[in-house]
């Protein structure tokens, strides 16, 4: 129980200067903005890794810290290996694909009104349909390689795309399409130099929710049918073997992977939006 004990301490211990640290003076510099959050995480996994021991917490219910990065490092070939597969084949090019197809049928939609009425219902319907259904279907259309991963992940982000798109290419006022009329301007200089960017907040909150939603479609695809390689299918064997380090190990990949993927797309609409009022202070 020594162990538990010191990681209530350490709990408080990290609270404590959490605290200090998010009201004192400095609590708006970068510096201290980055510290918080890095000081709760490490804090936690101090945690974890000082009760799973303390309580003699077995490896195949729950893996200290220090045995899942152990695993990490071994395997990492391996693990390289899963990532290029899920990730890069899986859910990159499915993510590319259904954006770009999201994108242009959002301008289609635009600029007929009887598609925004057809295809906006059926894309909360597709929405709401449960992966674990969907992808054992495309699997079967498109084989168990990365392809059928890329199909799941496709259906999986292009209508939250599509939705965001159309709701942003509506945002406009009507005094400025007006306006854009009354200097002659065509739909397509409307489109570019008015209702684009006006979307692109829109655009891109779609964006950053499908950067979840495609890793997490790319490794549940993998659960139904994969070749001997990928986050989804070393998850799935190595819950079988036990091997919970392994499981930890892909899990933390994953979330690495998915959080860089955020991050750029995050990198890339403060470039782009710069100009918009969430930016500015």
């Amino acid at each position: 129980m020594t162990l538990v004990i010191f990681a209530l301490v350490l709990w408080a211990a990290g609270f404590a200067l959490n605290a200090r640290l998010a009201t004192g003076p400095a609590a708006d510099t970068r510096s201290v903005q980055l510290a918080v959050p890095a000081i709760f995480g490490l804090t936690l996994i101090g945690m974890w890794e000082l009760i799973v021991r303390g309580l003699d917490v077995p490896g195949v219910i729950l893996p200290p810290p220090s045995a899942v990065a152990a695993a990490f490092a071994g395997e990492l070939d391996v693990i390289w290996a899963d990532f290029v597969q899920t990730f890069v084949k899986g859910a990159l090019s499915g993510y590319l694909i259904g954006a770009l197809a999201a994108f242009a049928f959002a301008i289609l939609a635009d600029r007929y009104d009887f598609l925004k009425r057809g295809l906006l219902p059926v894309g909360n319907f597709m929405a709401a349909l449960p992966i674990v259904g969907t992808a054992p279907i495309l699997v079967m259309w498109f084989g168990f390689d990365w392809e059928s991963k890329s199909a799941v992940v496709v259906v999986m982000v292009f209508f939250p795309i599509l939705v965001n798109t159309v709701a942003g290419l509506a945002d406009t006022q009507a005094m400025q399409r007006d306006l854009m009329r009354t200097y002659g301007a065509s739909y397509v200089q409307t489109l570019f130099k008015l209702r684009l960017p006006a979307a692109m907040p829109f655009i891109f909150n779609g964006l950053k929710i499908s950067t979840t939603l495609a890793l997490i479609g790319a490794i549940v695809a993998e659960f139904f049918g994969s070749p001997t390689l990928g986050m989804g299918f070393r998850i799935s064997t190595s819950v079988g073997q036990l091997a919970l380090d392994m499981v930890w190990a892909e899990i933390v990949a994953a979330a690495l992977a998915g959080s860089a993927f955020y991050g750029i797309i995050a990198f890339i609409e403060k470039r782009v939006t710069f100009w918009h009022p969430s930016h500015r202070g």
